[in-house]
């Protein structure tokens, strides 16, 4: 694992960490209890990191990073967030690579500054509100609630909700989501909606992403499925779907070849 670093952006001091060099990528984590950018993409790290200078930045509420209360429309917020971490660390233009929450930030920031933004990768992102499937309040209130977390508790929701097999769930990914989420300051605010970001629906602002977008979504995911990406294909000016099998909302970690060959294919075009 890369060393912890930390970025003065916006009022707040963001971890995040750094892995190869050449092009800059922006590695954007989910937004399920305890995720953050490394424990999310570290299968893939090796894989993608030649000829890319991959940061894998920690936003606020996530990994290491502060825990600040957010009244705001949240992909905006997040949004303006990397937008002054990338003028603080001089990054003229950046390709994404994302997981679920953090692409749906990369479209908002695409949508507020297209001159920064290359490609983006969004792995299983809902920028707008899917119909049916899981939610992520949902899945924070069982986590949370009862006797509150455990690693238990987190190996569970990682098998039901993320892997297809559940089998495959690594035992150090169980442990590093779970440590993240008991943090004290993030037990704070973990399931208050209104300091989580107020929900915000980009329907109206994805036809002004004019900028290359791999949708990359694992068939079996249960918080949007292969269908609701094909509606994003309808949104987005510049979008292309790649589907892999047996894979639910984490493919990268359950499919790491076959996922890594998607996005290299896509980001090196």
């Amino acid at each position: 694992m890369p060393e912890p670093r930390r970025v003065a952006a916006a009022g707040l001091d963001l971890a995040y960490r750094e892995l190869g060099a050449g092009r800059p990528t922006l590695v954007l984590h989910g937004g399920g209890p305890g995720c953050a950018a490394w424990t999310d993409f570290a299968p893939v790290a090796e894989a993608l990191a030649p000829g890319r200078r991959l940061i894998f930045l920690d936003l606020p509420q996530f990994g290491e990073s502060p825990v600040p209360v957010i009244g705001e429309p949240v992909f905006g917020y997040h949004a303006g967030q990397v937008l002054a971490v990338l003028d603080r660390l001089g990054l003229a233009e950046v390709d994404l690579l994302c997981q679920s929450f953090g692409g749906s930030v990369a479209l908002r920031l695409a949508a507020l500054a297209p001159n920064r933004v290359g490609r983006i990768v969004a792995t299983g992102s809902a920028p707008t509100p899917p119909d049916g499937g899981v939610t992520g309040p949902a899945i924070r209130d069982a986590y949370y609630g009862g006797d509150g977390p455990s690693e238990a508790k987190m190996a569970e929701l990682i098998g039901a909700h993320e892997f297809h097999d559940r089998a495959r769930v690594p035992a150090e990914t169980v442990r590093a989501r779970y440590r993240a989420s008991v943090r004290p300051e993030y037990l704070a605010v973990a399931t208050d909606t209104a300091a989580r970001g107020a929900p915000e629906d980009l329907a109206g602002l994805l036809p002004r992403v004019d900028r290359p977008v791999l949708l990359l979504w694992g068939a079996g995911d249960p918080f949007a499925g292969p269908s609701y990406a094909l509606g994003l294909t309808r949104l987005l000016p510049r979008a292309d779907l790649h589907v892999l099998a047996r894979t639910s909302h984490h493919p990268q970690q359950e499919r790491p070849r076959a996922y890594a060959a998607a996005v290299r294919a896509f980001l090196d075009r």
